[in-house]
């Protein structure tokens, strides 16, 4: 196989499975407070349509993330208030809010297929990027991919190392909730 049709391959892959990586770390997040959401495909879905048509229809591709964002952002509240707030089943409020979101998405998004937008443009870091073989791959994307491993380094660094991260895991794997001196807030615990 050809070297340049390989790095091509790695560097779409790369690219593609930042959403991916995103709805992972959110999930991670989720399962580290003893929550199971099983709807991140509906949210990421319906974030991904609604990203598409605000960033189509202003032209600012940066706006159409921070609503693709605030699309995901509604219906994670419409899980919790569900699935925590009711005290409904995880897993099948979980399924449901992804056939929902499916659904959603198809509706909402139809009459916009085939339309084209252009992507953000990629960032090569000097020096970096002319690293043979995986200098196009790591250092040549676009600004969305750094800002995903960005947050995978935070996302780690908060779950492991800071007293937030460490109420988290706490509170997954003791069924009562932590001791007052832990956090002054604990409405959204799976205990309620």
């Amino acid at each position: 196989m050809d070297m340049d049709l390989l790095t091509n391959i790695f560097y779409a892959m790369i690219r593609t499975g930042t959403p991916l990586l995103l709805v992972a770390l959110g999930e991670l997040v989720c399962e580290k407070t003893g929550v199971l959401n099983l709807g991140q495909e509906g949210m990421m879905l319906f974030g991904a349509v609604i990203g598409f048509i605000v960033a189509f229809a202003s032209g600012n591709l940066w706006l159409g993330v921070l609503f693709a964002c605030l699309a995901g952002v509604l219906l994670s509240l419409l899980f919790a208030m569900v699935a925590l707030g009711f005290n409904a089943n995880q897993v099948a409020t979980g399924l449901a809010l992804t056939i929902f979101g499916v659904g959603l998405s198809s509706f909402v998004g139809a009459s916009w297929v085939g339309k084209p937008l252009a992507g953000f443009e990629p960032i090569a870091i000097p020096l970096l990027s002319e690293i043979p073989v995986i200098g196009r791959m790591l250092f040549a994307q676009d600004l969305l991919v750094y800002l995903s491993f960005a947050l995978f380094a935070l996302v780690a660094w908060v779950l492991l190392k800071s007293r937030i991260g460490l109420i988290i895991q706490r509170s997954a794997k003791t069924p009562t909730p932590p001791a007052p001196w832990a956090c002054r807030c604990c409405a959204c615990a799976p205990w309620r």
